[in-house]
């Protein structure tokens, strides 16, 4: 039975697990659920998920949705993937499974709140917060500063001081590299004084290569899109018309 994984490679979430799929030779369908068509809330999605949010997989009759339990299902029902991804150890495991649980309440917050209120929030239609952006910028550089501090400890190249990376690096980096689709100076200034995170970074994307660019390249193809869309300035623009911008 052929794995199924709906997706949409504008969602950090839906990137990590085509990454991680390609990366250990996973045989799938990947099914594109398209975001800004709001195809996410037809029916026929939401009987994969009824919360309509990607990314989801059906493989055979088992259905199942959010990022990181599908990253712990794959890395376990698929033979032959390596153990560093999802270790067997119990102790290196609980570890793993502590950065998934902080990343949604830290670094994915803050990242959401920021790039939803500058970036993307003019490319489908919507009125910008900007005390939500001040916030969610101040809870990502303080995420940054405990990456940086806190989880990537030791000599490893990545997070929890391993030598090679774990889910969790997948599912961090991925989240980062939203911050593509802002201004090279704001993305500079946030990732400038963070060394070490950046050079996880470039150790994460070298360990999945090539099908990290690959997955990524939408995302850099939008970024310029919505870069000349944010500079047009445009207030009157209808809703339909914003929401080609990433088109």
């Amino acid at each position: 039975m052929t794995l199924q994984v709906y997706a949409d490679r504008h969602s950090q979430p839906s990137r990590a697990i085509l990454i991680f799929c390609k990366v250990n030779g996973i045989d799938f369908e990947e099914i594109r659920v398209e975001l800004f068509k709001r195809q996410h809330l037809n029916p026929e999605f939401k009987e994969i998920n009824p919360m309509g949010q990607v990314p989801a997989i059906v493989h055979g009759s088992f259905k199942l949705f959010e990022s990181h339990a599908i990253l712990r299902y794959l890395a376990c029902a698929f033979p032959g993937i390596a153990d560093h991804w999802y270790p067997s150890d119990l102790f290196k495991r609980a570890t793993i499974e502590s950065v998934l649980d902080w990343h949604h309440s830290n670094l994915r917050r803050g990242a959401v709140a920021l790039i939803q209120n500058t970036v993307l929030g003019p490319a489908l239609g919507l009125k910008m917060n900007q005390e939500a952006a001040v916030e969610g910028e101040k809870i990502l550089s303080a995420s940054l500063e405990k990456i940086e501090s806190f989880w990537l400890k030791g000599n490893g190249l990545f997070l929890l001081g391993s030598s090679e990376p774990s889910i969790a690096d997948l599912s961090l980096v991925c989240e980062l590299m939203q911050l593509e689709l802002m201004d090279e100076k704001i993305c500079n200034r946030i990732l400038g004084p963070h060394e070490k995170v950046q050079q996880w970074i470039e150790d994460t994307k070298r360990a999945t290569q090539p099908h990290f660019e690959e997955v990524h390249e939408l995302l850099i193809k939008a970024r310029a899109k919505l870069q000349k869309h944010l500079s047009l300035g445009d207030e009157n623009e209808t809703g339909s018309s914003t929401k080609t911008a990433l088109h």
